[in-house]
């Protein structure tokens, strides 16, 4: 039997996440759900009400929490005992906990509720509804919302989903290693408009190939190389084991601190 859907959600937290998640629910779409806007980011929390009609902003966190069946709380980690203090969750709601490296315990801890509490790593691409959202643990309600912006991907447990967590701290090195080929190109004498056209366009080509799920990664890797060639030659003296293992020493790191 399919969840029934959560038609009033809330919002704590307004920034970059929570307009992305505004944006794949309500644009387009019928029926939008309404939504609930916490006070907090104030500027884009007004855009998003003007642009949609279902959104509103709300005096204060409690009456998002008060409103709402479900309540997303995407503020920054630094910034959750402040937001949310003196908070008072029913039983009867839903929590989806976006904060990178707050667990569901710690949050419990925060809220003093018995709410079910499911973490979640949405990523921007949802306002298009284009990206897996992974959660934990499953949930019908979280997993049927997160199927609307793009796909759900629960998991069986914490140590898991940081995982999952730690990998998303890759994206700003891809954009950095195209400026830099932006970058060297322009240093070789390219029209610097050129250039970045170039790269963008080499590297959507990169994008749309993954869209093939019959192949792996490695065979998409070796589909684009030809025995001694240009694209062998750059991955096997730049990207070399010495990187790779750098690479993975980081995201050891980065997961350490997660958890």
């Amino acid at each position: 039997m399919e969840a029934e859907e959560v038609k009033r959600i809330g919002i704590i937290g307004v920034g970059e996440i929570g307009r992305a998640v505004v944006a794949g629910l309500c644009d387009g779409t019928d029926p939008a759900p309404e939504v609930f806007l916490s006070p907090r980011g104030a500027r884009t929390a007004d855009e998003l009400s003007k642009r949609y009609d279902g959104v509103q902003v709300c005096a204060d966190n409690q009456e998002v929490v008060d409103r709402s069946e479900l309540i997303v709380i995407a503020v920054r980690r630094q910034d959750r005992h402040e937001a949310l203090a003196g908070l008072r969750v029913d039983g009867d709601k839903v929590v989806v906990n976006v904060m990178a490296g707050v667990g569901n315990d710690d949050l419990r801890r925060s809220l003093a509720t018995d709410a079910p509490l499911v973490r979640a790593i949405p990523l921007p691409d949802i306002r298009e509804r284009r990206s897996v959202t992974v959660v934990h643990p499953a949930h019908p309600q979280v997993d049927a919302l997160f199927e609307r912006t793009g796909g759900v991907l629960p998991v069986a447990d914490e140590a898991a989903f940081d995982v999952f967590s730690a990998l998303t701290g890759t994206l700003t090195a891809h954009y950095a290693y195209l400026a830099t080929l932006t970058s060297w190109a322009v240093g070789q004498g390219l029209d610097p408009d050129d250039a970045d056209r170039y790269v963008r366009s080499l590297f959507q080509g990169v994008g749309r190939a993954l869209n093939d799920g019959t192949r792996s990664l490695d065979r998409l890797a070796a589909d684009h190389e030809t025995p001694n060639g240009s694209n062998e030659r750059i991955r096997t003296t730049w990207f070399d084991p010495a990187n790779s293992a750098a690479l993975k020493s980081a995201l050891d790191d980065l997961l350490a601190d997660l958890r």
